[in-house]
């Protein structure tokens, strides 16, 4: 055993296990699930020499927790990640997004830890409380009340705690603000490196598209129409070109060329305001005869609407609006979109979303022996397909397959040997 000075405190200690010697020592309390937290190491052997390395191991180990808990290791996590977020670049919709992480996830565990005492082992356990629970409950039953105040839980409507873990990909998305916060505490002098770079996290589950098979595509697009021949039109053009709802809605009358058959796509509408399109690129998208149809007997109908309320038409108008504002300065809000899409399918009996129109506009494409960069071009995606290949690379082998066969097919045939 480890020798200390007499009075004092013993600090770690050194034993032999078998055929080796085990080094322990306290490092305090584990801040995600508050149990202690030693750390450990074997070394083997039980000479003159394994002695040596085993008290050379927790003088490292003593150094390990002197540096956790030095002066500088006193800015709370909290600060570094308001400090990070206050100097950090990010839509408007993706701050909101790591502000409810922040708030509901990271701030009430981390928080009041100094940044450097956050280690890999502090965030592997985080994130796996967070797979396990997303309350970080203790594994005990309890009730979840709906009031503070005494009540009956039966006429209140209380239920027992259910654990719903996070999402691989929302575990992710809050390492991402972490380790970002650390990379920025490293930058600033407050930790001499990031823990997050060598930290373990969930792995995502890869991507499993489920597009509308094209019996249900018909079903969809026939109610679209019967319920008005706006939102006919809106369903169809997502579902030929693959947009983006947030593009979809931002689209105007002067973005879309008749005589061209083309769209540009130029803008994004989220949280309410006007933006660049996601990869902050304009893309050109070729339109078929029968939608370019449709868009010309959708503008007359808007012009022919804006006169009724004797107002002038022109293309800078949006090419959809909802009932609220018939004189189109308001596009339709992408939520009521999915809203109102999700209302439809679920009376028809069909299990999709909006987005499964985008999987069904590639999926298409790609069956039909489409090249994989014109897919991924009409998407928005980036990398040189890479994106789409990630996401439909099931569709890609099978087109692949299609275009094995077709080639095979038109070589000559050989004579059978006699």
């Amino acid at each position: 055993m480890a020798a200390t000075r007499p009075g004092g405190r013993q600090r770690g200690n050194i034993e032999e296990r078998g055929p080796g010697l085990r080094v322990r020592l306290y490092a305090g309390t584990d801040p995600v699930t508050g149990r202690q937290v030693y750390l450990r190491a074997t070394i083997p052997g039980t000479d003159t020499a394994a002695w040596r390395k085993a008290e050379d191991k927790l003088s490292q180990f003593r150094t390990q927790v002197l540096r956790q808990r030095s002066a500088a290791s006193s800015v709370p996590f909290a600060h570094a990640v308001d400090e990070w977020l206050r100097t950090n670049e990010t839509e408007p919709s993706t701050r909101k997004t790591y502000v409810g992480y922040i708030a509901n996830h990271i701030r009430p565990v981390l928080g009041s830890i100094p940044v450097r005492k956050i280690d890999a082992r502090t965030l592997e356990t985080f994130y796996t409380e967070l797979r396990r629970c997303r309350t970080r409950c203790d594994g005990r039953p309890f009730m979840n009340h709906k009031t503070a105040d005494d009540h009956d839980c039966v006429n209140a409507g209380c239920r027992a705690h259910v654990c719903r873990p996070l999402s691989a990909s929302t575990v992710q998305q809050i390492h991402s603000i972490i380790s970002g916060t650390l990379a920025a505490a490293e930058r600033w002098g407050w930790i001499n490196d990031n823990p997050a770079k060598i930290t373990r996290r969930p792995r995502r589950k890869p991507p499993e598209p489920a597009p509308p098979t094209p019996t249900e595509a018909s079903r969809i697009v026939e109610r679209a129409f019967e319920m008005d021949d706006d939102w006919g039109t809106l369903v169809w053009l997502a579902m030929t070109t693959g947009m983006r709802r947030g593009e979809l809605c931002a689209l105007r009358f002067t973005h879309v060329d008749l005589d061209t058959e083309t769209i540009d796509l130029r803008r994004n509408w989220v949280l309410g305001k006007e933006k660049d399109t996601k990869t902050h690129q304009i893309r050109r998208i070729a339109l078929d005869s029968e939608t370019v149809t449709l868009l010309r007997e959708h503008r007359t109908r808007v012009a022919a609407r804006l006169e009724t309320l004797a107002l002038p038409f022109n293309d800078d108008v949006f090419m959809f609006s909802n009932a609220t504002t018939p004189d189109h300065s308001v596009p339709y809000s992408p939520n009521a979109v999915t809203q109102r899409y999700k209302d439809m399918t679920a009376r028809l009996g069909i299990k999709t979303h909006l987005h499964a129109l985008r999987h069904y506009s590639a999926t298409e494409l790609l069956t039909a022996g489409v090249d994989l960069p014109t897919v991924a071009g009409r998407l928005g995606h980036g990398g040189g397909g890479a994106t789409t290949l990630k996401v439909y690379a099931a569709w890609v082998a099978a087109s692949d397959r299609k275009a094995a066969e077709i080639l095979g097919s038109r070589m000559p045939k050989r004579k059978p040997k006699v």
